[in-house]
Parts: structure tokens; C-alpha cells; sequence
């Protein structure tokens, strides 16, 4: 079966799954002339969350896949539902253009959306922070961050278990990121309340943390922030930051300070 389907992919669905597989969990809406196209399971998806037509694309064949689509200029009445019924959203747009390209365009994400991070007036609630909030814990203290891109806000701190979960209640963030070999422990704690998502465990590392944030203040250590020996503080802010890369908000510039809470 995967020697038929290899046979028969085409060029722009090589292209496609190329560029889903560098986004796994993410639903990514891949820019195909004026539209907006998913494909597969997430095109079911996204016909289920915004009401549209799921169809077939190469019916009856080896490479038979869901489609469903919506028009480019549409993506700000489409994009907010998405990211508010909790799907991570990467756009992918065309970066030439198609007139004066012979064969496949070449095509990349240009911003991954999530219920934390978006730039996005039509997904943000300009009455209320968007947070996003990171959280980190070794066996009795926990550490967490909170930043909205929108405004630049951002905050650390570190105490146990009940304080850290108050300050979750009162941010209200609308995404929590956290280690994967912290999951088990986090979804029991968030229950299905937050939209949740786990990166891989070397983010969590101090050194790494460490690192990320004077590299972002441009100090030559943290004492001037108030959070100089918070470990547990330091490693999920640092999580917020390479978040923010990973997920192709690269100028952090907007983070302009960091408070301890």
C-alpha cells in the first residue's frame, strides 16, 4: 500500500506532506492558487469546525484523500474559529509568485497559530490578555511563565503546587505548554479546562533557559529581573521563548520586559 501510494502522489501533494510532516499536530491550511485547502484528517476537521463541503479528491483511486477548502481572502472569518475550537493552525502561503513560476511554487509556513499565541485582530479579544503560560516542576516546585504576545507581557514565578495553580486560574491562559515527560502529570492537573500542548523534554533544561533569556534581555546574567536562582521559574520561561520560534514567531522584540509574580 505504501508503494501505491508513493506511485501515485503527485507533485503538490509531495510538496504538501513534505511540509505537514515538519508540523505534526498542527492543522495546516496550504495555499493553493486563492484557496486555502486541507487535506486529509484535516480537512475533516475543518469541515466539521467552520460548516464547509468535505469532498474527495482522486476518487477511487491509491491516493484517494479527503479535501476541503475555503477561499484565501476568507482567512480572517475562518482562522479565529479554528484556533478557538483549540486547533494549533499553520499558513502556508505561496512565497513566489505563480505567474512567473514553471511547475510546483514554492510554498512555507509563514505563522503557526495557537490558542496562546496569534497576532491575529480577528482571533484575539482585544478586551482581554491572551496568554500563554509555560510550567515546569521538579519534585515539590513548580515554575511557571506567562506571555502575551499581543502586548509584550511577561511574567515568571515559582512557588508549589497551589500557588502556581492559582496564578493559572487568574491569568486564565488560553494554552499551557509543558514537557512531554510531564504530561501524564499536567493533564490530570488541567483536566480538559486548557488547551494544552507538550514539547520535547530538552527544552525543559535550565542551561537551555537560561540561555534564551538573557539572549532576549541582552544581559550578561538575571539578577536585574529579581529571578536569579528561581530554576524552576527560569526553565518555563525559557520554554516561552523557543515556543515562539518554534512556532515561527521569530521577532520577539515585543517582549519587552519580564516581572517576577
Amino acid at each position: 500500500m505504501a508503494e501505491a501510494k508513493t506511485l501515485t502522489e503527485t507533485p503538490l501533494m509531495k510538496q504538501y506532506n513534505a511540509i505537514k510532516a515538519r508540523y505534526p499536530g498542527a492543522l495546516l491550511l496550504f495555499r493553493v492558487g486563492d484557496f486555502y485547502e486541507t487535506f486529509g484528517q484535516d480537512a475533516v476537521s475543518a469541515s466539521k469546525v467552520l460548516d464547509i463541503v468535505l469532498t474527495k479528491r482522486g476518487n477511487g483511486s491509491a491516493s484517494e484523500i479527503e479535501l476541503a477548502g475555503f477561499p484565501h481572502h476568507a482567512l480572517d472569518t475562518y482562522l479565529p474559529k479554528l484556533v478557538r475550537a483549540g486547533h494549533r493552525v499553520a499558513i502556508c502561503d505561496q512565497l513566489e509568485d505563480p505567474r512567473f513560476v514553471k511547475g510546483i511554487v514554492k510554498r512555507g509556513v509563514t505563522e503557526l497559530v495557537t490558542p496562546g499565541l496569534s497576532f491575529n485582530d480577528h482571533v484575539l479579544d482585544r478586551k482581554q490578555n491572551n496568554f500563554l503560560a509555560s510550567i515546569f516542576a521538579s519534585r515539590d516546585t513548580f515554575g511557571v511563565s506567562f506571555l502575551d504576545v499581543s502586548t509584550g507581557e511577561f511574567y515568571t514565578a515559582q512557588g508549589n503546587e497551589h500557588y502556581v495553580l492559582k496564578l493559572i486560574q487568574g491569568f486564565a491562559p488560553s494554552e499551557i505548554i509543558f514537557s512531554k515527560s510531564s504530561r501524564e502529570r499536567f493533564e490530570k492537573l488541567f483536566g480538559e479546562e486548557y488547551n494544552t500542548f507538550a514539547l520535547d523534554e530538552w527544552v525543559y533544561a535550565f542551561d537551555y533557559g537560561y540561555e534564551k533569556l538573557i539572549s532576549q534581555f541582552k544581559t550578561a546574567s538575571l539578577k536585574g529581573f529579581g529571578i536569579d536562582g528561581f530554576g524552576e521559574a527560569i526553565i518555563a520561561a525559557g520554554a516561552v521563548l523557543h515556543y515562539l520560534e518554534d512556532t515561527e514567531h521569530k521577532d520577539t522584540s515585543n517582549c519587552l520586559y519580564l516581572e517576577d509574580r
